[in-house]
């Protein structure tokens, strides 16, 4: 059995304004470092009906106008 970190992912807002207690980068980082660096990272949707992984290419920076 391998050991793994899965994201619980949800859906809580049709925006980021509608989505409260994010985790900073700062934050993300230390809970990490609490675990192996060679552990993978997937996602976790719907309870466990489906999974995803996790690239470099699937983190990007924007930005989000609140009205």
């Amino acid at each position: 059995m391998e050991n793994v970190i899965y994201f619980n992912t949800k859906r809580t807002g049709y925006g980021p304004d509608q989505c409260k207690n994010t985790m900073t980068v700062g934050e993300l980082i230390n809970l990490l470092e609490e675990f192996d660096e060679d552990t993978p990272i997937y996602y976790k949707n719907d309870n466990g009906y489906t999974y995803g992984s996790i690239t470099r290419f699937d983190v990007e920076e924007g930005e989000y106008e609140v009205e």
